[in-house]
């Protein structure tokens, strides 16, 4: 129940900007943990930097899972520990900034303005928004919104409930970690390899929980979820595409797709091709099955917290 209570608040009023401005936010502590460390360590030769990368995971994933359980530890197990949980696991949750994000692009492609839904769309995906025209801006708006409602509601939900504030604690830990030090380039090729397999191993299981939430919840769940099963594999990400292809075919669209990164091609396979490239009006409905897809994982931990106290 506590998952609930924090996927609730953070729905009804995020994580607001004067509490940001005043103590910050978890992510960005365990940032700078992750920062610190990586300053000192990512040096020398590519095994010294795969050995200190995999250090700096068990250390800041380590830390994340102590804190959270030494607070867990001092609470009360009862009702009032449980509602304490929830507000403590809430700013591990993402959902309401997510909605934001996504509906601030589709308000100015609705108006034509493209420069705006440019500038929007870059702060949620990597790619060089300057070469994107207003499909391109389009498909990575829904793309980001797939994958980080696996990444960002879905997969903290899934281990929180699993393991309460240690549980989301820790995963939120190694998704930092992924998208800090995780990438495949000169600087983080060996030092961020560690993290980034382990975040590829705890979202697989949310990622296709996402899929079928977003099939499931969908106006057209046969071929939202025949698009899972036929398309998922395609994506370069091992979990990306489970909710990619299943927002695609819920919505009957194309996504992912040729892209631009750091000024070279990436020739990525289109997810449900052959049906059309989103409007702006798609973002809207992705927002609308997002919407539905967070209630029913909501309903459903509820039903079984319930059930497993009962």
């Amino acid at each position: 129940m506590a998952m609930v209570i924090a996927l609730a608040i953070d729905a009804v009023i995020g994580w607001p900007a004067p509490l940001f401005k005043r103590i910050g936010h978890p992510v960005t502590w365990i940032g700078w943990l992750i920062a610190t460390q990586e300053k000192q360590w990512n040096r020398g030769s590519g095994k010294r930097r795969f050995a200190l990368g995999a250090l700096t995971t068990a250390v800041t994933v380590g830390a994340s899972v102590l804190v959270a359980a030494a607070l867990v530890f001092a609470l009360p197990q009862n009702w009032l520990g449980t509602v304490v949980v929830g507000v403590l696991a809430w700013p591990l949750v993402a959902a309401r900034s997510m909605y934001t994000h996504v509906a601030d692009v589709a308000r100015p492609l609705v108006q034509n303005d493209l420069p705006a839904a440019r500038y929007a769309v870059s702060m949620i995906v990597g790619r060089d928004p300057a070469q994107l025209d207003a499909a391109a801006v389009t498909r990575a708006s829904l793309e980001s919104l797939a994958e980080n409602t696996s990444d960002g509601i879905v997969a903290p939900i899934f281990w929180g409930a699993l393991f309460g504030l240690p549980g989301i604690a820790g995963y939120k830990a190694i998704n930092t970690l992924d998208s800090m030090i995780g990438h495949r380039n000169d600087r983080y090729e060996y030092f961020g390899k560690a993290a980034a397999r382990l975040d590829d191993l705890v979202n697989l299981l949310p990622s296709r929980l996402t899929g079928l939430l977003f099939g499931l919840t969908s106006l057209h769940p046969v071929r939202a979820l025949r698009c899972v099963f036929r398309d998922a594999r395609l994506h370069r990400s091992p979990n990306a595409g489970w909710p990619e292809a299943a927002l695609a075919g819920a919505l009957g669209i194309r996504l992912s797709g040729p892209r631009i990164y750091d000024d070279q091609v990436s020739k990525e396979p289109w997810i449900n091709e052959g049906s059309p490239d989103p409007s702006p009006r798609d973002i809207w409905r992705g927002l609308r099955l997002y919407t539905h897809a967070l209630l029913a994982l909501a309903l459903g931990l509820a039903l079984w917290a319930l059930v497993g106290g009962a």
